[in-house]
């Protein structure tokens, strides 16, 4: 009889236990809710309880916390003195840079021997190129850094294309290279006018760059179900399979075009601009000849960022 009953009372002790044990599991969840709350919201303060692992949890979730909230404020002062940094130097190159091409030009006008006009003219030419290349580095900078904002929305592909054809009209004429439009209708694509208009540019300037004078380069739009297809067609000497993927990289330039303008940042800053709304690009053969550049962008709004 009293086995018995010892037994009842561990049993009943042992029940006991057990809902102490689920009371406590409630609380601690409902802690845990609780805190992860006010860390969502921006509130979250370490307070006082008895249940140690609780308390616990809650010192190592204030001191995450702390040191997340740390790291986010240094990440913004560096990024604040990056922005700072980067216009310095755009401002403070921009005057002097000017003042160079300018007094190159005023010399040009000058009496001068054969060689001393085209010391000039290459003075000229340096200028341009040093003040092209702290302009890429600059946007190349603002884009690696996260401090270049790209605001993608819907809207027609014709201003853009128009655009950025107007952009390199002048430097096609003057290799008397023929920009063909295919039509494409009241086509829409998600897309920043700005930067999209950039990378577009620098796809037709690249073509124009390395295409043979009197050569054409055919822009057309391709639908699919989630992305428009900006084609840009090209008859230049074509890009060998195995360095399609290198040409994206930062400063890379072929061998066969170490001779070229240029400093191989434009098809680096292209891609960087379209992976940040969302699109891509891809490169292949042309039709015979040639080299042909897809721009991806994508069809619908809801889809950015996914």
């Amino acid at each position: 009889m009293s086995d018995t009953y010892g037994l009842w009372n561990r049993l009943r002790v042992g029940e006991r236990e057990g809902e102490m044990s689920i009371l406590r599991t409630g609380r601690t969840l409902k802690r845990l809710d609780e805190m992860l709350t006010e860390v969502i919201e921006g509130r979250f303060e370490e307070g006082k309880y008895d249940e140690t692992e609780l308390s616990r949890l809650e010192s190592r979730w204030k001191e995450y916390l702390t040191t997340s909230k740390l790291s986010v404020e240094a990440a913004r002062r560096e990024r604040t003195d990056i922005k700072s940094i980067l216009s310095d130097i755009s401002h403070q190159t921009k005057t002097p840079l000017s003042n160079i091409i300018l007094y190159s030009e005023l010399l040009k006008e000058q009496p001068l021997t054969p060689e001393g006009l085209e010391i000039a003219e290459q003075l000229g030419g340096q200028a341009k190129k040093l003040e092209f290349l702290i302009q890429a580095l600059v946007k190349m900078s603002r884009l690696e850094s996260d401090i270049l904002e790209v605001k993608p929305k819907k809207q027609p592909l014709a201003p853009l294309v128009e655009r950025a054809v107007r952009d390199v009209s002048s430097k096609a004429k003057k290799k008397s290279i023929t920009i063909k439009q295919e039509p494409f209708g009241e086509i829409q694509a998600v897309y920043d006018l700005k930067w999209t208009r950039e990378a577009l540019f620098n796809i037709l300037d690249n073509g124009v760059k390395y295409s043979p004078p009197g050569s054409a380069i055919t822009i057309s739009v391709k639908t699919y179900e989630m992305h428009v297809c900006i084609q840009v067609e090209d008859e230049g000497p074509g890009i060998p399979e195995e360095e399609r993927t290198k040409i994206f990289q930062r400063f890379y330039r072929r061998e066969v075009n170490q001779q070229e303008e240029g400093v191989g940042i434009g098809l680096y800053l292209a891609r960087e601009i379209l992976r940040k709304e969302d699109g891509y690009i891809k490169t292949g053969s042309g039709h015979g000849k040639g080299t042909v550049f897809g721009i991806y962008l994508g069809i619908d709004e809801f889809f950015q960022n996914c």
